[in-house]
């Protein structure tokens, strides 16, 4: 049996969002482990699926009685609230069961904020690193921003990394307060929505005309002048 990740749209329909070959594998499964149910179900609703035939359990600390399908010969599918699922998602957890146990886990071709952002940024593509959400906490979150920084001047290394949106203004300004003149900074908003915005500008540039980023789904990409 075969536990199915699944990529939600980052905006927009569903139908435009995943290849007509993914649709047709998710329109065959019965069974779901879904971050919020709410999403999910209209998730499937809009790809005419007929959500109330279908068992759908949200994601909990404990995966294991979620392979239950699994287990009973059925297929399963994973859905995140909005891209890939098990990428800074709690879905991890439930791949990473799948696996221990055996199960084979195939991921659907589909929409990722992480990718795209970085094909638009004009940043280094053939070294880059996803670090997930940084440390809420000012002062951590400062030296990990410094940390990144050194790596990336050192390594010649794009570092990608994220937050919850209405955290969106304190990042940039920790970011721009933290990072030397000459870093690259690439903001990639609203990705796939007609309010897409992704502007790559360096540390100076963006104090000068920093836009505000607002509450929206941003990736935040660096990568530091090996000089500066």
């Amino acid at each position: 049996m075969i536990l199915y990740a699944i990529p939600t749209p980052l905006g927009g329909a569903a139908a435009d969002a995943l290849p007509p070959a993914a649709l047709q594998t998710v329109r065959s499964l019965k069974d779901f482990v879904v971050e919020e149910v709410k999403s999910a179900r209209a998730f499937l609703g809009s790809i005419g699926m007929a959500v109330r035939e279908l068992n759908i359990m949200q994601i909990e600390k404990d995966v294991t009685p979620l392979l239950k399908p699994l287990r009973e010969g059925r297929c399963l599918g994973l859905l995140s609230e909005a891209g890939c699922p098990a990428i800074a998602d709690p879905g991890a957890a439930l791949v990473e069961a799948a696996q221990r146990e055996g199960f084979r886990v195939v991921p659907l071709v589909g929409p990722s904020s992480i990718m795209l952002a970085l094909m638009a940024s004009g940043l280094e593509g053939q070294r880059f690193a996803f670090c997930g959400y940084l440390p809420r906490d000012a002062a951590e979150r400062k030296q990990k921003i410094k940390e990144l920084e050194n790596r990336s001047r050192r390594e010649h290394e794009t570092e990608i990394f994220i937050e919850t949106p209405y955290r969106n203004e304190v990042l940039l300004e920790a970011i721009l307060s933290t990072c030397s003149s000459s870093t690259l900074v690439c903001v990639a908003a609203d990705l796939t929505l007609p309010s897409e915005t992704i502007a790559t500008r360096t540390v100076a540039q963006w104090r000068r005309q920093a836009a505000p980023v607002g509450r929206r789904p941003a990736v935040f990409l660096l990568l530091a002048d090996a000089a500066g």
